[in-house]
């Protein structure tokens, strides 16, 4: 007899790794690391087919983002990082909130799609593992004090039972931020879910507790080991070199001018944006001779509280901003710093910056250290940028490479840094030219 004690587990929680470029040696290493244990706790691949191909480039976290959409053919092209994940040995898949429109597939969410669920995943690529359902598919969430729908996209209609009926039927084994546990319990007492379905995902998500040594010694952690690996000085050291290591270096030296990187000696310099106790270890703090500028992606602010955690809409900075930022650019040399957390749209800030740096997250003092040539450095774009927002309509979705007359391409960015004392700043990769402005002209 099932009872609402059996299944009060159905949503556990767990974290998780997002899809990477198909087919490359990074997609290949994320998903032999979805075999490694981390601190007792499994990764599980996600998001199911991608997260990349949204209509209008908007977020399926929302109604207005729940399409997925793939005109430019390449549905199956989404599908080789997952196929590499469950060939390393992949024991856990989240499929993602999307909905596929204009494919062989049930237009629903893909946790509530058979065709998807059953018939590609489990049955064609034979993933035997647990499916994972993504966050708040059944019933209505509060989140930061905000009410939010049941992200149950395509199937609205259905009441929180019959999308759970239905997401069981597909395959998916466990709820994510779901605590409805009476709806199974009744859907099994009202003999439409059979309990050997039940038992079916019990049984997986028991072997799957039994891997990881959630019923032995290893569920409980070391405390002395723990005080001596948390925050150890090599690995905060290799974060912070992979830091340095992945800032790209777009361009350096504006309409034809000589280059200005790197920085040398105790410049006089004009920082924004940056912490100035960490800026003045490398210079001088003054408001004329140079500047450097560091730049938050350009988006469009949505209302909400949890709304705001997403970047969304288009990537050029607003008028006024833009106006601002370019009479800076003319008033003083500068060297801009961009994070971009996703495409861009720069060409004023690239035609007028003395020199442009891309990062992904990387602090002032790794920032600094590459400017000044103390680091070496060889990221790489791991998108186009558009020259405009026309050219960012004109694009598709699920195609990486569509535009081909971009600002700066896919994979642009020369390897600058400390390679020799005599020869601190130029060691160019096979990705680009040694001069930023050559390689994009």
């Amino acid at each position: 007899m099932i009872t609402r004690r059996m299944v009060v587990g159905v949503a556990a929680t767990a974290p998780y790794l997002r899809s990477s470029t198909p087919g490359s040696a990074m997609g290949r290493a994320r998903a032999r690391s979805l075999h490694v244990r981390l601190g007792g706790i499994r990764r599980h691949d996600v998001p199911f087919l991608g997260g990349g191909p949204q209509k209008d480039g908007e977020d399926p976290h929302f109604a207005y983002g729940k399409e997925q959409v793939y005109p430019g053919g390449f549905f199956d092209y989404h599908l080789q990082p997952f196929k590499a994940a469950i060939t390393a040995g992949a024991t856990q898949v989240m499929p993602y909130y999307g909905m596929p429109v204009g494919q062989a597939y049930e237009e629903v969410g893909f946790d509530f799609n058979k065709d998807v669920i059953t018939g590609l995943l489990r049955e064609q690529l034979g993933f035997a593992g647990l499916v994972v359902a993504d966050w708040g598919l059944i019933t209505e969430s509060d989140i930061m004090g905000e009410p939010h729908p049941a992200r149950a996209w395509g199937v609205e209609h259905l009441s929180p039972s019959q999308r759970l009926l239905k997401a069981l039927d597909v395959g998916v084994d466990q709820f994510g931020g779901e605590h409805c546990t009476e709806l199974v319990v009744d859907l099994v007492h009202a003999g439409r879910l059979p309990e050997s379905r039940i038992e079916m995902s019990v049984a997986r998500l028991l072997a799957e507790k039994f891997r990881l040594g959630l019923f032995d010694e290893r569920r409980y952690v070391d405390v002395d080991a723990a005080e001596n690996i948390v925050g150890r000085a090599d690995f905060r050291a290799a974060g912070a070199d992979a830091q340095r290591r992945s800032i790209t270096v777009l361009e350096d030296g504006a309409s034809g001018a000589e280059p200005l990187l790197p920085l040398t000696g105790r410049p006089r310099l004009c920082v924004r944006n940056l912490d100035p106790p960490v800026a003045a270890a490398h210079a001088d703090l003054t408001d004329d001779d140079l500047a450097v500028l560091r730049l938050n992606t350009p988006y469009e602010p949505r209302p909400g509280a949890f709304e705001s955690f997403f970047y969304a809409g288009r990537l050029d900075f607003p008028e006024d901003e833009l106006k601002n930022l370019l009479a800076l650019l003319d008033t003083v040399p500068t060297v801009v710093v961009i994070h971009l957390k996703r495409p861009a749209v720069i060409p004023e800030i690239a035609d007028r910056a003395a020199a442009l740096v891309a990062c992904f997250g990387a602090g002032d003092e790794a920032v600094l250290d590459v400017l000044f040539g103390r680091a070496l450095t060889h990221g790489n774009l791991p998108f186009p940028l558009p020259r405009s927002m026309k050219q960012v309509e004109q694009g598709y979705p699920d195609v990486r490479r569509h535009v081909a007359d971009s600002l700066f391409p896919l994979g642009h960015g020369p390897r600058y840094g400390a390679a020799s004392d005599d020869h601190p700043w130029a060691e160019p990769s096979a990705a680009g030219s040694s001069n930023c402005t050559a390689a994009r002209m």
